[in-house]
């Protein structure tokens, strides 16, 4: 029952973190001066401009348009594109696998890289192979994604012409699944590099206090072997706090991945807010919202879910 109703409280906070959010969103990009790129053109008459206004609802109270928003909302329409003129939803689900298997691949990159090299420099604090990996990890946490990216380009696709330089597939390719992979390759490890930074930072915190926890040199007084004392006494309870740090990196890998999807003209949601962004197309922006708050929300619920089964303190607390 205590469950069942932290299920609920943590479903509650999500529902009023995605109002306050999409609240927040839709007055900032209303409150903007200027208007959609549409009524942007100088040879637009101001009848043709109100007549545009009117069937875009702009001319209406700021209070009216909110609510008229949220009506259509809890109806599962969000509006059409300013830009593109198709449902602003489907322009949306139409980008978002591209980001999910982009931020995806990424995440896995990352924690593959990560909970390895961390255990290794955690059992040695201050060794040689902590010190090499922690000034690593510094330097890809101070690389500007858009200049690795940038720097990925020019060395593998315009110097060395071993991957592609952006796009998903070759032109006039049939789409075969190594012609994506290789297509993957530059912006997953673009978006991957500092995220794999920022865990193997925490896992080898947690690995070195771990280890020094008294379990471990009584596991290993009864004869246990090192890999498994690391397995079981170890990693186990250093891993803990990366679930906390895992979905705190889940909004900041797709938030840059529109950075990255820009630089290597990946066809996702990134890259989609950030020409709805410059054209200020409203229902795509909203939309867009709606879709990575609803996403960062439900990986945190899940994240809450799995500490709360795991760990016995968090459900004391």
């Amino acid at each position: 029952m205590s469950g069942l109703r932290f299920v609920l409280g943590r479903v509650l906070q999500g529902l009023l973190v995605l109002w306050i959010v999409t609240s927040a969103t839709f007055l900032l990009i209303h409150l903007a001066p200027g208007g959609p790129s549409i009524l942007a053109d100088p040879k637009l008459a101001p009848a043709e401009r109100q007549a545009i206004e009117h069937r875009l609802g702009l001319d209406r109270p700021l209070a009216e348009q909110y609510l008229h928003w949220h009506r259509d909302l809890l109806r599962g329409e969000l509006g059409r594109s300013y830009l593109y003129q198709t449902p602003a939803v489907a322009t949306v689900l139409a980008r978002l696998p591209n980001t999910l298997v982009l931020a995806g691949l990424a995440l896995l990159v990352s924690l593959a890289l990560a909970v390895p090299l961390g255990v290794r420099a955690g059992l040695r604090p201050g060794g040689p192979a902590d010190r090499v990996l922690s000034g690593a990890s510094f330097v890809a946490l101070s690389l500007p994604p858009f200049w690795f990216g940038i720097v990925l380009i020019l060395l593998f696709a315009a110097l060395w012409h071993l991957l592609p330089a952006g796009g998903m597939s070759s032109s006039g390719g049939t789409g075969a699944l190594g012609d994506r992979v290789r297509h993957l390759l530059l912006p997953v490890t673009a978006l991957a590099l500092p995220a794999a930074a920022e865990f193997l930072r925490f896992v080898r915190a947690g690995v070195a206090e771990a280890a020094h926890t008294p379990q471990v040199p009584a596991a290993r007084a009864r004869g246990l072997p090192e890999p498994r004392v690391v397995r079981r006494h170890v990693l186990r309870s250093a891993l803990l706090p990366l679930v906390t740090v895992v979905g705190l990196q889940t909004p900041m890998l797709v938030g840059g991945a529109a950075i990255t999807e820009t630089v290597f003209s990946w066809p996702g949601m990134g890259r989609l807010g950030v020409e709805a962004a410059l054209g200020r197309d409203y229902p795509v922006v909203m939309a867009l919202t709606v879709a990575v708050a609803a996403t960062v929300v439900l990986v945190n619920l899940v994240l809450d879910v799995v500490y709360h089964w795991v760990d016995p303190r968090f459900r004391m607390s």
